[in-house]
């Protein structure tokens, strides 16, 4: 069977941020009861900031039945859960398709961040615009960044060992239809 290349600080990537992916969703899934003032609000307390920072994980979004929050979050459960497979291709199995999976989970997340920031964008900042800068790059810009930095590293480192194993394929395909033509 063909190695399969995994790079480390992918695995690790994936796999710390499967639980704060199952964390996340767990609070804009169990909304109101995750939110300030409700009763499992204890498992997210530090939402008790974001849900002031960043309105769509807030009141307004779920009083106005704003259901984006909820389908970025199903979207990032099933990121999540294409990561976790990655992580049992290449460790395990050693499947030598893993880096297509994790280059499609990378992509997607990617795809998804930048989608939540142009939404901003495109409603001119609606549910940001009300922060002081402050309070602005400390919690949204730079923990969202993560999520749009991060992945296009794993975009990049991936998907050029996609293209090797392709060239490499091709290689040898052409090498076998030669002897074969001759």
């Amino acid at each position: 069977m063909p190695e399969v290349k995994a790079h480390s600080w992918i695995s690790l990537w994936f796999l710390l941020t499967a639980p704060v992916i199952a964390w996340d969703a767990g609070y804009c899934f169990m909304r109101p009861r995750s939110m300030e003032g409700g009763d499992l609000h204890w498992i997210w307390k530090p939402y008790s900031i974001y849900q002031n920072v960043d309105l769509i994980y807030g009141l307004p979004a779920l009083l106005s039945n704003d259901g984006f929050t909820n389908a970025q979050s199903m979207l990032n459960v099933i990121e999540t859960l294409m990561n976790i497979a990655y992580l049992y291709l290449a460790h395990v199995s050693r499947w030598p398709g893993a880096p297509l999976v994790g280059f499609s989970s990378a992509l997607m997340t990617l795809a998804k961040t930048i989608l939540y920031w142009a939404q901003e964008y495109y409603c001119n900042y609606c549910a940001i615009g009300h922060n002081s800068a402050k309070d602005l790059v400390i919690y949204w810009i730079i923990p969202n960044g993560l999520w749009i930095v991060i992945p296009s590293f794993i975009v990049y480192r991936l998907g050029k060992d996609l293209v090797n194993s392709l060239n490499l394929a091709s290689a040898v395909s052409g090498k076998a239809s030669a002897r074969k033509n001759q």
